[in-house]
Formats: structure tokens, C-alpha cells, sequence
């Protein structure tokens, strides 16, 4: 199994918008570019919805079925490990093996040695063609990545081997990522990791480094541009070289995770990619969600009132549901509106706050980044949040469809 050059994550918090995503995608194809869509939902937003693998599942089939899609199509376990790795075997076909948090974890001094030994060759001046500079490879640095990324690739292993054997060899896509850290891989760093991944044997596709900079949740990249584009590109040339060095699979690309909304960097992505013809993976997950906030707010009456209280509940609840995303947001306090700011708002001020828009007088970047992690509170209204929904169907899947193709897939690719 084998995925496509351009690939675009489609998280879908509540499942409804399956079709609206898609349309984005054969708009795509129809203005030149192919894009392989791949519905991603990890455990805990199953768990915060209260759903399970096999509803992503459902709402891809079911969206492919009413576009009469005939492009391939992916399912993503989205940052498994082996702890919730089996409940997404059946419905899968795409594996994100999350190993960040094994980074740093200490390996055996045998294996640590027998890796060492392994890399004599690239030790001292090693050269990656097309990038300008050399790397200086000295024992310490050698001896720093070893003990840093060994045991998170050894662990990379241990679930691929785990979903191989329940699924069979070149059934499913696999990815290996390590972008939730706070410290992010450098090019050279990225050359010895693949090294490892290729001695475990994985038949890796996509990989999800921590880029410099930040790549907070729903809103622009925020660093320097151009370092940034420095090292995307040795990033590329990197996993070109390694390729051909350790026999990975010809159609490794890199993988941009809290790739939404990252408008001031897409640009760069593309022109990259375009110039030395590489693929990318680009997760966009909770953009969708934001969109479905945006068309109830848009509907007025009692959407536009649900999506006040929801914003209103995360107000009180920040510690909690910023908790399992302090590495990907960045709220300033003193730039969130008050709850009774809100309740003033009619749906064009909502709608114009939340949605982003870079330079729009009304655009908050804080409000946007909260709701973003308050869909738990989303889910605690049920059937009252998924009933306006389908009572808005049309709308709000309007703002999904335009987002992802005018605001995304446009900017990325130059369309």
C-alpha cells in the first residue's frame, strides 16, 4: 500500500462533515492537483467524543459513496502507541506511531554501541548532496542522537510489528512521529533517526518531525521564516539522501502536524516540494471543528447561542482542557474577551472573531485557540450540539469546504 504525493489530514471532531471536506479535495483535483484525503481522529478526541475508530471509518466510506469519489482514501489511527493501538486495527489503514514520548529514553549500552559502530561510515565531514554546508558527525554527537532517539525508534518498532502482524505486511501506511517535544530534530539529527527506522525495519512514508518554531493549534506559524525554510529544505534533502542510503520507500515525505492554518509558511512548503518534486502530508484536524463553530454562529438563535456557551464554559475551564495541548497553544489572557463581551455579539462579530482571516480587525487568535480545545464541551452537549449540526448541514459544511480548499489547499499549492 502505497499513498500518493500530496496527502491532506481531514480531522473531523463529531464526524458530520465528511463530504464537505471531500468536496474541498475534488475541488482541488478538478483545478490540477491530486490530493489524497485520510480521515485522522485520535484516541483521545474518541474519547473525548465518546466515538470510535470504526465512525471515521463509516463517515469516510459514506462521503466517498455520495461524491462517487474514485481516488484513494486513507483512515489514520492518529498518535497511537501501544497502550490504545489495538482498538484502531480494523478500521485503519494508517498508523501514526507516536513515540515523542520516548524521546530520551535510555537504551541498553550494547545496542547504544552496536548503533555507533553502524554509522562509522558518515562519521567526521558527512555531506548531503544539494545542501551547501557539511555536517561535522563527531563521536559525541553520534553518542548524544544514539542515546536520545534509539529507544523511541526501538519503540517505533514495537508497534509496527505489533499492527503488521494483526494486519499483514503492506496493508496499511505507516508514519513515525516525534513533533509533540519541545526540542525539535535538526537535519542531521533526522538523517540518523531514518538510519534507525530503517534498521527496524519499518516501511516508513511519512514522517512528523518537530519543526522550529511554533505550531500552535487553528492559527499561523509563529518564528522565523526563514530559518524555517532553511530547514525544511535540508529536511527534504535529507530524507532524499537517506532513501537512497538505507532502502526506504521512494515516496518518504515529510509530515506537518498542526499543519492547519499555518498561512505564512505554506508558500514555502510549496515552492520546496515543487522544486525538487516531493510529496507532503499535512494534518489539519481541528480546523473543521472551528468551521462547525463558525456556521452555527453564522445560523443565529439558538446556534449562535450554543456557540457563545461553549466559549463561555471554556472561559471557566482553561486549565483543563489546555492541559493536554500547553505545547501546541499560546493564549494571552489579557486578549480574550470577557464573557459579557461575547454575550453582546451578534453572529458577524462571532463569526468574524473565530475565523481566521489574518489581518481582519475582528480576528483573535487567543478566542480561536481556545475554542479549538473546548470541543470537549462540544461533546458534553450531545445530541443538542450534533442536532444543529444536521439542522445546518448546509452552512456549516459551506465554511468547512471553503476553508479547506480557499484558505488551505489554495495557499499550499498555489491554486
Amino acid at each position: 500500500m502505497k499513498i500518493g504525493k500530496y496527502s491532506l489530514g481531514i480531522g473531523d471532531r463529531f464526524g458530520h462533515q465528511g463530504e464537505a471536506q471531500l468536496r474541498a479535495v475534488v475541488k482541488a483535483a478538478a483545478a490540477g492537483v491530486e490530493v489524497v484525503p485520510v480521515w485522522n481522529k485520535s484516541n483521545r478526541e474518541h474519547s473525548y467524543i465518546h466515538s470510535q475508530p470504526g465512525d471515521t471509518r463509516l463517515e469516510a466510506d459514506t462521503a466517498v459513496k455520495a461524491l462517487s469519489f474514485n481516488g484513494d482514501y486513507y483512515v489514520d489511527a492518529d498518535h497511537i502507541n501501544l497502550s490504545n493501538v489495538q482498538g484502531f486495527i480494523a478500521a485503519s489503514d494508517f498508523f501514526t506511531l507516536d513515540v515523542a514520548s520516548k524521546i530520551g529514553t535510555a537504551s541498553g549500552d550494547e545496542q547504544i554501541v552496536a548503533f555507533i559502530a553502524s554509522c562509522k561510515k558518515y562519521s567526521g565531514i558527512l555531506n548531503i548532496p544539494g545542501i551547501a554546508h557539511p555536517f561535522e558527525v563527531s563521536e559525541q554527537l553520534l553518542n548524544t542522537i544514539t542515546k536520545k532517539f534509539l529507544a523511541a525508534i526501538a519503540e517505533a518498532g514495537r508497534i509496527y510489528n505489533y499492527i503488521k502482524d494483526q494486519k499483514g505486511v503492506d496493508s496499511f501506511v505507516t508514519e513515525v512521529s516525534m513533533d509533540e517535544v519541545e526540542t525539535p530534530q535538526t537535519p542531521v539529527e533526522m538523517f540518523f533517526i531514518l538510519k534507525m527506522i530503517a534498521e527496524q525495519g519499518i516501511p516508513v512514508q511519512t514522517i512528523a518531525p518537530k519543526f522550529t518554531g511554533r505550531f500552535n493549534k487553528g492559527v499561523d506559524y509563529v518564528g522565523d521564516v526563514a530559518q524555517f525554510a532553511r530547514e525544511f529544505e535540508e529536511d527534504v534533502l535529507v530524507i532524499d539522501y537517506a532513501v537512497k542510503e538505507f532502502g526506504l520507500p521512494d515516496n518518504l515525505k515529510l509530515s506537518v502536524h498542526s499543519g492547519s492554518d499555518k498561512f505564512s509558511i505554506y508558500h514555502i512548503m510549496g515552492q520546496i516540494i515543487k522544486k525538487y518534486d516531493k510529496g507532503i502530508h499535512v494534518k489539519t484536524a481541528g480546523t473543521t471543528w472551528l468551521e462547525e463553530v463558525i456556521g452555527l454562529a453564522l445560523a443565529g438563535g439558538d446556534a449562535l447561542e450554543l456557540a457563545k456557551s461553549i466559549y463561555k464554559s471554556a472561559l471557566n475551564r482553561q486549565e483543563e482542557l489546555c492541559a493536554p495541548y500547553a505545547d501546541v497553544i499560546d493564549i494571552k489572557q489579557n486578549e480574550l474577551p470577557t464573557a459579557a463581551e461575547v454575550d453582546q455579539w451578534g453572529s458577524e462579530k462571532f463569526a468574524n472573531t473565530l475565523r481566521h482571516i489574518p489581518g481582519h480587525p475582528d480576528y483573535n487568535a487567543n478566542f480561536r485557540q481556545l475554542i479549538h480545545v473546548g470541543y470537549k464541551i462540544a461533546a458534553e452537549n450531545g445530541v443538542k450540539y450534533t442536532d444543529l449540526l444536521d439542522k445546518h448541514h448546509d452552512l456549516v459544511g459551506s465554511c468547512v469546504e471553503e476553508n479547506l480548499f480557499d484558505r488551505h489547499l489554495k495557499r499550499l499549492f498555489g491554486l
